[in-house]
């Protein structure tokens, strides 16, 4: 899969696109990932590609000129399929189903935005998704686009190397995590739950099984509520203890 990002600010994913697993992976051709700097396609000798809005007030906006050179430059390059993402406060909530639909795709072309946002006429003419990592603003799109490529990224073949740990993860299942230790076995008074060292695999699994759905019904019970329908029998018969009033819905 091949990331293209466009943003104001490209040093930025200098460190991003070298460090830790998604580093590997790019080094490695797991994943691709190029940066374009968006002021390459303002079309004057300044580099602006930013104005103020029409109608007054604070801030400046991104033009459509530049924005929408740059996206058709891509799609000669990349192919006229690539699916094209607005990081905004304004768009669909991104999560981890959203990733596993995305994932799916052979490309995605990530515009960052900056001030107060991108001039209309953008998303008018391309289309776009519209995502949003939730109800808070930012500087810029960066550090969503960030996120929303990391969270993808992980989800490519031979991008984390056991792919068990992915299908395991938060969210991946409907459930948040289930409780990890490691050594020493005592710290502070505190020691290691004694089924984990205890040996036997299936008591193993049963005990983070219900400490993961324990945790999810005490922390996040909304997304408890939005998975139900997805679990498994055991896992819901785990729910309709914690939940009972779920269980008598369902």
């Amino acid at each position: 899969m091949h990331f293209d990002i466009l943003t104001l600010f490209p040093e930025l994913f200098g460190p991003f696109r070298t460090c830790g697993v998604l580093g590997h992976a790019v080094a490695d051709g797991a994943i691709g990932l190029d940066v374009h700097n968006l002021r390459e396609f303002a079309g004057n000798r300044h580099g602006q590609v930013d104005d103020e809005p029409y109608g007054g007030g604070a801030g400046m906006v991104l033009q459509a000129p530049p924005v929408l050179a740059a996206v058709r430059e891509l799609h000669t390059r990349r192919g006229a399929d690539r699916r094209i993402i607005v990081l905004t406060p304004r768009g669909r909530v991104f999560d981890q189903l959203l990733a596993e639909e995305l994932a799916q795709e052979p490309g995605l072309i990530l515009l960052c935005g900056r001030y107060e946002g991108f001039d209309e006429r953008i998303v008018d003419i391309l289309r776009p998704d519209e995502l949003s990592l939730g109800d808070f603003v930012l500087g810029g799109g960066e550090v969503a686009a960030m996120a929303v490529v990391e969270v993808i990224a992980r989800l490519q073949p031979g991008v984390v190397g056991d792919p068990d740990s992915v299908a395991a993860d938060s969210f991946t299942t409907g459930l948040l995590d289930y409780p990890s230790y490691t050594r020493p076995p005592e710290v502070e008074g505190r020691e290691v739950p004694p089924v984990l060292l205890s040996g036997h695999h299936e008591r193993i699994r049963r005990w983070r099984l219900e400490r993961a759905v324990e945790t999810s019904v005490r922390r996040r019970p909304d997304l408890v509520t939005r998975s139900f329908d997805r679990y498994s029998d055991e896992v819901r018969r785990l729910v309709r203890r914690y939940m009972p009033e779920l269980g008598e819905k369902r």
